[in-house]
């Protein structure tokens, strides 16, 4: 059977966690659709769901007045997958420390912007990340990093100079980096290929 992947397709790269997607669902011998999202009717018809970097208030802007917005807080409360990255991790966190990003407040997180500088001091390092085998090669663009770790559930899944850039919180995982970047597919493997919430979804659409 054929999973449905979606991609908050307001702004960012789109079509290269697109292509990582099914490179990971390949990996993992599964089927995948991939769609993009720009307006509310499509997020429930999904199993995975992708929300990109790019500019966080731009996103943040984009999805409540489209309509998205709720379609993604129902799609992670339904315990289905999403994996947010950079500026996808600042929208999807509880304190962005901008009060321009109306936060979805998915991850029980407080961030920093361009924590790691600007767009010339972007950087590749190589991460341990908690359930990979192999450092992961992760590429930092205007990144921000997390700040605090609330009380809750969220789990922080790798470091950078002793600074979170990678957590998890129930079906949701955000990235500070950018994995769609690279041509290691592993973090998306990770979040939506080795994650029960996705199996389990996928056992529904068989029956």
């Amino acid at each position: 059977m054929t999973l449905v992947a979606g991609v908050v397709a307001v702004q960012g790269d789109v079509a290269e966690h697109a292509d990582a997607i099914e490179r990971a669902a390949e990996d993992h011998g599964r089927a995948v659709e991939v769609r993009e999202i720009r307006e509310s009717g499509i997020v429930p018809d999904c199993d995975l769901l992708a929300m990109p970097g790019g500019e966080s208030t731009t996103i943040s802007r984009l999805v409540h007045s489209e309509g998205i917005a709720p379609e993604i807080r129902d799609h992670v409360a339904a315990g289905k997958p999403l994996l947010a990255t950079c500026a996808g991790l600042i929208v999807a966190s509880s304190d962005a420390g901008d009060d321009r990003v109306d936060e979805l407040g998915l991850l029980d997180v407080a961030v920093e912007r361009n924590a790691f500088g600007r767009q010339k001091d972007s950087f590749e390092a190589p991460l341990d990340v908690d359930g990979l085998d192999e450092p992961y090669p992760a590429v930092f663009i205007r990144a921000p990093a997390i700040d605090d770790v609330g009380d809750g559930d969220a789990t922080v899944l790798a470091s950078w100079n002793e600074r979170p850039v990678a957590v998890t919180e129930g079906p949701v995982i955000g990235t500070s980096f950018h994995p769609e970047l690279t041509a290691d597919s592993r973090i998306h493997g990770l979040a939506f290929f080795e994650n029960d919430a996705a199996t389990v979804r996928a056992l529904e659409n068989t029956q």
